[in-house]
């Protein structure tokens, strides 16, 4: 929660603010498959292993902290592209802007108990 009011609280909403600025003259398919490939940069094997790394030092287990958790993250990114393009896809052409962070912030909190179990699934 700390983390996802902070970090995460002026990193997403400035992103998808970006998002749409670079977006804005595109239409049809291409905008939308380019907002939704722009919110999957963003989500990408760094941001995952970034987020382990905020689970382990929250949960005190700094010895299991190294570059396996790079590792995890690129397998947990690709198992789960295809659930993640459909999210962000969604995210960044269903809802209205105002909106997107809190819906990221749910779709994020579902994915943060994949990424917890990738662990155990891609060791």
């Amino acid at each position: 929660m700390i983390v996802g009011a902070t970090f995460y609280a002026v990193e997403i909403p400035n992103y998808f603010d970006w998002i749409v600025k670079k977006t804005h003259d595109l239409k049809g398919l291409k905008g939308t498959l380019t907002k939704t490939a722009l919110a999957m940069l963003y989500f990408n094997p760094l941001w995952i292993a970034r987020h382990l790394l905020f689970i382990k030092l929250f949960s005190g287990q700094f010895d299991t902290i190294g570059w396996n958790v790079l590792t995890i993250a690129f397998w947990s990114f690709l198992a789960n592209i295809l659930i993640s393009f459909i999210g962000n896809y969604i995210i960044q052409n269903r809802f209205k802007l105002k909106w997107r962070f809190l819906g990221s912030a749910v779709f994020s909190a579902l994915m943060a108990i994949y990424y917890a179990l990738s662990e155990t699934i891609f060791k």
